[in-house]
């Protein structure tokens, strides 16, 4: 039985959140790598959505830069059984608009997450356990789930509460996503109030001078949209932006060295990863295989693998601001394997199994990637187009804007393609549910395994694990589900990001592993 105390757990909370500040007039200009594509909570699990939306919205449960477990709107949570926990509610909390906030609250948000159409990447992955809720009363919620679920408090850190006055509507799931993107019913507890989104230029919050924490430094928060690297840092040398994410890791050295900025880093939890198409025949973007999709051969598969040189990748890419990825999260977080070697490249070999295949020639193929969504995401994607094509994969990139990639990958328009994830929760379940668990909207399963890899013994492995209470059991259960998912080559990890951010001379921010860029923790330095 696991049970988080108020008391300590809340002085955690506030020791990790930002001094209180005098209340004066202080603007932050944020330049952001990526716009959000939505400020509907529920609607597309990407973290350019999920980091605005906690800036507005907060959950029961929230994390620590290291993505430990701290109080937010529940003080304190506890398993009453193998399938109930009990969340006690934080008391004196109001909404943006002055209501109070209450377990009805958390009714509805935890209800509308499955209402939500057309989700891009759902919600329910977090919630899709929970059976049934009890209101105990108005400061205390049971979450009833058909099996045991040791991570229920783990999975409401994804979920953030909306208010069920101000996102009620005539909709299935209350204000619908294009209402919430004009700021209707985009009421929370958090930090910050909306105030205005112009796409493509900027994203206007106020502070909530009403917040239950500690007061945010800014009065106001500008994020404006810079998706090209060297714009966000000519932006910041030129103070048009107080503070950027994901600089250029060939900038780094230039900025490292100017007494005028600060730079804060951070090993992130993202992996880097290419999905292949494992379902369609024919494939798209695949033309001279006769209809065969060379892709569903495990050979194949492992070939594309030892082509890959993630080392010089990192070295020469990254600029050495990453990690080689032999798995979907770095050691030692939980369920990872301690020690698990990186494969080596292997041109020769890669060629062999590729005769053994049926493919002794090889075949052309085109990589879909982003432009501009994940550290050197397009660069990285032409260095293995140019590792393929030498081990007789004929490799030609498409590169995107953000967008227009997501929209296609989400189409199944590519049959291989470059993207990253990073884990929410902080652990393996996050990204073998996401990305390698056989696709199942009901199940809440394989949400962003758009490659749509299906294999029985994980989905079995990962199921037991869900639903196993004791951590050293499910620790070994997440380990060999996913040593099975890598062993099988479902899908290929290539690095993890080490996250840069920048900002001016005067400012401080503790670097995230979730990657997120919260603007309520960048301080004035002392």
């Amino acid at each position: 039985m696991i049970c988080r105390k108020a008391g300590a757990a809340l002085a955690l909370a506030l020791s990790l959140a930002v001094a209180p500040l005098p209340l004066a007039a202080q603007e932050l200009k944020v330049g952001l790598s990526t716009e959000p594509s939505s400020l509907d909570p529920q609607y597309h699990n990407l973290s350019p959505n999920n980091q605005i939306a906690l800036h507005l919205f907060e959950a029961l449960v929230a994390q620590d830069p290291a993505q430990n477990l701290q109080p937010a709107l529940a003080v304190s949570w506890k398993a009453i059984d193998d399938t109930t926990w009990e969340f006690k509610l934080r008391e004196g909390v109001t909404f943006h608009d002055g209501s109070p906030f209450t377990a009805e609250d958390v009714v509805f948000t935890i209800d509308r997450a499955a209402k939500v159409p057309n989700a891009p990447s759902p919600f329910t992955q977090f919630t899709k356990q929970i059976v049934g809720i009890d209101v105990i009363d108005p400061m205390t919620v049971r979450l009833r789930t058909a099996a045991p679920a040791p991570l229920l408090p783990v999975d409401m850190t994804g979920i953030r509460i909306m208010s069920k006055k101000a996102a009620s509507g005539p909709a299935p799931e209350g204000k619908t996503t294009e209402q919430l993107n004009r700021g209707e019913g985009l009421v929370g507890t958090g930090p910050f109030k909306f105030v205005e989104w112009s796409r493509g230029n900027q994203l206007v919050l106020e502070r909530n001078d009403a917040y239950w924490g500690p007061k945010p430094a800014w009065k106001k928060v500008i994020f404006r949209p810079l998706p090209n690297a060297a714009t966000r840092v000519a932006g910041l040398l030129s103070g048009d932006v107080d503070f950027i994410e994901n600089p250029p890791t060939v900038d780094l050295p230039k900025l490292a060295s100017n007494e005028r900025v600060t730079l804060a880093r951070a090993l992130s939890n993202r992996v880097i990863y290419i999905h292949l198409d494992q379902l369609a025949e024919p494939t798209p973007g695949i033309p001279d295989t006769n209809g065969k999709n060379p892709l569903k051969d495990k050979n194949v598969r492992h070939a594309l693998s030892l082509a890959l040189d993630r080392t010089a990748i990192v070295q020469r890419i990254m600029e050495g601001f990453a990690v080689p990825a032999a798995d979907l999260l770095p050691s030692p977080m939980f369920g990872t394997r301690k020690d698990t070697p990186v494969e080596k490249v292997d041109v020769a070999r890669a060629k062999k199994l590729l005769a053994e295949a049926g493919y002794p020639n090889g075949f052309s193929i085109t990589l879909g990637t982003p432009n501009g969504r994940y550290i050197n995401d397009a660069k990285v994607a032409e260095t293995i187009a140019a590792l393929w094509t030498r081990a007789g994969v004929k490799t030609q990139i498409e590169a995107s804007a953000p967008p227009v990639f997501f929209k296609n990958r989400d189409e199944h328009k590519y049959s291989a393609y470059l993207a990253g994830w990073g884990a929410t929760t902080g652990e393996m379940s996050d990204p073998l549910r996401a990305l390698v668990a056989t696709p199942n909207r009901e199940r809440g399963m394989g949400g962003t395994n758009k490659g749509r890899y299906s294999n029985p013994a994980v989905d079995a492995k990962l199921a037991e694990a869900m639903r196993t209470v004791d951590d050293e059991k499910r620790r070994t259960l997440l380990q060999e589900a996913s040593k099975l998912a890598m062993d099988d080559y479902g899908i290929l990890p290539l690095h993890f990001e080490v996250s840069v951010w920048a900002m001016k001379k005067g400012l401080t921010y503790t670097g995230r592993a979730d990657q997120y860029t919260l603007a309520y923790l960048v301080a004035p330095a002392p």
